[in-house]
């Protein structure tokens, strides 16, 4: 597999332009009813018309059977071999907002949930109450005291925040308090180094606290924290590809991914349709551009098949935006597959399309699960992504004489 060092041999910098258009937890699996998964069902005329003029294939955010987190299926999209540069999700969501997160801090990433009577989980997203709701909720968490350490809470997006601790000797060596799944109770958190121990005792103080000031609400009466990291440093997209990197996201988190690997993170708006917009306000500042659509994967882990087939069919009506700015390579596939059927991330290969002018297209009828599997790229890591759409891009010069 090809390694950063060898790129970094061959590439050079030229005019021409990248767009690697992500729809998260875009790879699903046939509705029982139906037989078709999300994307068969979905109409998508612009992306099956692209299709028969791309290089198709499934790629594998990990490695075959391993179902990866949101962090690392992006990471390995992005050419950074996730089991070598690990990121933590709760810096991720901190950084995305915009909080200051220095050397030795630990971040965590939180839901509000619903507690019942018994003690459990009743809905880790707590309805996925509103945004205002949730800031209000945070200003609540902070009459929390603990021993010597600082701390700030501030609201993300619906149910979910973060908070960064602050102190001397705190670990990110902790496990997560969520339990993934509704009906059983939340987890202390443990350490997982001997050095982490009191770091555990004081994020479990946090959670009790919080607890107690949430008891009488409803629905988020309780807190679930899940991502323990840490501030790391990797080398950045300009230093690795030589390239003038953008990202347009929604979401926070993916922001600050992006931030992470020396990506300019633009304004992009409410929907796809302002993040291609985006695209096309910065097309001369930019030779990559990173664009991100968060429905696909909210709608899958929801469960709800129809709302992700929608999200789809949004995502398809910006495929002619970006063609007209023509770009040297469109690719677009997703980070990981969220099947409506399981409720959640999968470890099912995910559907990859890569448009230029030096494919050699084999006329793939859609752009599909099934269609992608016979595709001529087939089955392949995500972490070879970027190599090939440099390649195709013709930044990449030859190797060995």
């Amino acid at each position: 597999m090809v390694g950063f060092e060898l790129v970094q041999d061959l590439v050079h910098e030229s005019p021409s332009k990248i767009i690697l258009f992500v729809m998260d937890g875009l790879g699903g699996l046939p509705h029982p009813k139906t037989g078709q998964t999300e994307l068969e069902a979905a109409y998508t005329p612009n992306l099956d018309r692209l299709a028969r003029q791309s290089q198709c294939g499934l790629i594998d955010p990990i490695s075959p059977g391993i179902t990866p987190g949101s962090g690392p299926a992006h990471l390995a999209l992005f050419g950074y071999d996730p089991l070598r540069f690990l990121i933590g999700r709760g810096v991720l969501e901190a950084l995305g907002i915009g909080m200051e997160v220095r050397d030795g801090d630990v971040a965590a990433r939180g839901n509000f949930c619903t507690m019942d009577e018994q003690g459990n989980i009743a809905d880790r997203r707590a309805g996925r109450v509103a945004t205002e709701r949730n800031a209000q909720l945070c200003r609540m968490l902070e009459s929390i005291s603990l021993d010597k350490v600082e701390f700030r809470v501030t609201a993300v997006k619906e149910h979910r925040f973060a908070v960064v601790f602050r102190g001397a000797d705190l670990s990110d060596q902790l496990t997560d308090t969520d339990p993934q799944q509704n009906g059983l109770p939340p987890l202390p958190v443990r350490a997982t180094s001997p050095g982490a121990q009191r770091t555990a005792e004081l994020a479990n103080e946090f959670i009790a606290q919080a607890g107690a000031i949430l008891r009488e609400e409803r629905p988020a009466n309780m807190v679930l924290l899940r991502g323990f990291s840490r501030l790391p440093h990797l080398p950045t997209m300009a230093q690795v590809y030589k390239l003038r990197s953008a990202a347009i996201a929604i979401y926070p988190m993916y922001k600050g991914l992006a931030s992470l690997v020396g990506m300019q993170v633009v304004p992009g708006g409410t929907t796809v349709a302002d993040e291609a917009d985006a695209v096309a306000v910065h097309w001369g500042q930019y030779d990559f551009f990173y664009m991100h659509h968060k429905a696909t994967d909210a709608a899958g882990e929801d469960g709800d098949f129809e709302r992700k087939v929608k999200a789809i069919e949004e995502a398809d009506a910006v495929i002619p935006r970006l063609l007209g700015l023509k770009p040297d390579v469109l690719m677009v596939t997703g980070d990981h597959s969220t099947p409506a059927t399981l409720a959640g991330h999968s470890w099912h290969p995910v559907p990859f399309l890569l448009y230029s002018r030096w494919v050699r297209a084999h006329g793939a009828a859609s752009f599909c699960e099934s269609d992608c599997a016979l595709g001529e790229l087939g089955r392949f890591p995500s972490v070879q992504v970027m190599p090939l759409a440099l390649a195709h891009a013709l930044k990449l010069d030859k190797y060995g004489a």
